[in-house]
C-alpha cells in the first residue's frame, strides 16, 4: 500500500494495516516511534493481543538534559502494558555531534540517509527497531515496526531484529505501506 503523501493523516491507515499484515504473518511484537505518545496509544488500542514496545527520543534530543515524552504518557503506555524505551538514535547518535563539528559525512549517518530514499517514516521504523533490539525490548522474532514523518505514523514494516552491532543482519521483509511523496 502506498499513501499518496507522509504525513500524520496516514496514520488510522497505517496502523490498521500494520496490524492485518502482522496477525497474517502470525506476528506478536509490534514497535511503534512515538514522541507525545499519541500514536503509541492507538497502536495499544489496535494491536490486541501483540506486545508493543514504544520508542522515543532520547534525552537531550531538543534540549539538554530534558526527556520529550511528558512522564504522565509514558506512565499511561506502561500502565497499559507498553514497555517504553528511551536511547540513543541507532543511525546517528555520536556521529551526528561529530558531523556537526568537524563536517563531513559518516558511516551510519550514510546508512541512515540511504534509508530516507524510502521516505524518513522507513528510516525510522529500522531505527526504532535497532533501538527496541539493544534495549532488550525484542525477542529476535519478526516485529510489525512503525514509523512516521514529522508527527503521526505513514510507514509500516516487517522486520526481523537486529542489534547495532550486528546491524547488517536486520532484515526489511516487507514495506507494508509508505508514502508515494515525501
Amino acid at each position: 500500500m502506498v499513501h499518496e503523501r507522509a504525513g500524520k493523516e496516514n496514520t488510522d491507515n497505517t496502523v490498521r494495516l500494520a496490524y492485518e499484515r502482522g496477525r497474517e504473518l502470525g506476528l506478536n511484537e509490534v514497535v511503534v516511534a512515538s514522541t507525545s505518545g499519541e500514536t503509541a496509544l492507538q497502536v495499544l488500542e489496535v494491536f490486541k493481543g501483540f506486545s508493543v514496545v514504544v520508542v522515543t527520543y532520547h534525552c537531550g534530543f531538543r534540549e539538554p538534559f530534558a526527556t520529550i515524552m511528558e512522564k504522565q504518557a509514558r506512565e499511561e503506555l506502561e500502565d497499559r502494558g507498553a514497555t517504553v524505551v528511551q536511547g540513543s538514535h541507532a543511525l546517528s547518535g555520536v556521529e551526528r555531534s561529530v558531523a556537526k563539528k568537524y563536517s563531513g559525512v559518516y558511516p551510519v549517518l550514510l546508512v541512515a540517509d540511504t534509508l530516507r530514499l524510502l521516505g524518513q517514516g522507513v528510516k525510522v521504523a529500522v531505527e526504532i527497531t535497532v533501538m527496541a533490539a539493544d534495549a532488550g525490548a525484542l525477542t529476535g522474532n519478526d516485529v510489525v515496526a512503525i514509523g512516521g514523518t514529522a508527527r503521526g505514523a505513514d510507514s509500516a514494516l516487517v522486520v526481523k531484529p537486529a542489534h547495532q552491532s550486528t546491524f547488517f543482519d536486520l532484515k526489511i521483509r516487507e514495506i507494508i505501506c509508505k508514502p508515494r511523496e515525501f
